[in-house]
């Protein structure tokens, strides 16, 4: 029996946005806060052009990141989740792709570790996990103080080689094998996750990351927006895969 319990087990990350979810999770709340008459007409197209600039590799996400969430200070954790609850279920639930979704509860089901590793604050990933079922969580963390919001960052911020860092602690903490394990992401950005797993899945991947999955032969996968789905028509298999992916196993 002590040898079971110590046995090394399988691990199963997910990036969140164009991952888990077919559209930015940062854009969606800024355009939902403007909606809502909390961010100026100004403050939206700086954060859309963040983003922007994101997407070519040309931010400064930490900087950025450490600038953005001052935004919050003063405020109310509590009124946060309240009001990140709400606009999840309107804007962001009905993004979630079924694929990925499936792919989940694939991994549940084998009993393997599952994470979602983000860049966002726990106010946006906490009920996107909820909804899937996933009891790990790692995420950019905010300073709070008396159940406000300080407006600083908790170092370091969950991206790039700060995902390393806390997905650490988990590997240690759940006796996580990290070369039987899996990660999901569609960024260049997570490229030294990737590497330190022993199954890398790459989906549907910005060009970069793209380009890299096809010289080192790793599986890529497309998935089909929700809402094109809705509208019905001529559509791709939503299970279209370029390099096939197995089911994950215990044995993988």
């Amino acid at each position: 029996m002590r040898a079971q319990k110590n046995r090394p087990r399988i691990g199963a990350f997910f990036d969140m946005d164009k991952t888990l979810i077919a559209e930015n999770s940062g854009a969606l709340f800024m355009r939902y806060r403007y909606e809502q008459g909390q961010l100026s007409g100004w403050e939206l197209a700086s954060g859309l052009g963040a983003y922007l600039r994101y997407k070519i590799g040309a931010l400064d996400i930490r900087a950025w990141t450490a600038d953005a969430m001052q935004q919050f200070a003063g405020e109310s954790e509590r009124a946060l989740v309240r009001e990140a609850n709400v606009w999840f279920e309107e804007r962001v639930a009905p993004t979630i792709y079924p694929e990925a979704e499936e792919i989940v509860r694939s991994h549940l089901k084998e009993g393997h570790v599952v994470a979602i590793v983000s860049g966002a604050t726990k106010y946006v990933v906490k009920p996107l996990a909820a909804r899937l079922g996933v009891k790990h969580i790692l995420y950019t963390r905010l300073e709070i103080e008396h159940g406000r919001f300080t407006g600083r960052v908790i170092e370091p911020i969950c991206f790039e080689e700060g995902k390393i860092y806390w997905l650490q602690q988990l590997v240690e903490e759940q006796n996580v094998d990290l070369a039987k394990s899996w990660f999901y992401t569609d960024s260049v950005t997570d490229l030294p996750l990737l590497e330190l797993v022993g199954h890398p899945v790459v989906t549907n991947p910005d060009p970069r990351l793209y380009r890299v999955a096809v010289r080192r032969h790793w599986p890529v996968r497309f998935f089909t927006p929700p809402e094109r789905k809705r509208r019905g028509g001529e559509l791709p298999d939503p299970g279209a895969v370029v390099a096939e992916v197995g089911a994950p196993s215990e044995d993988a």
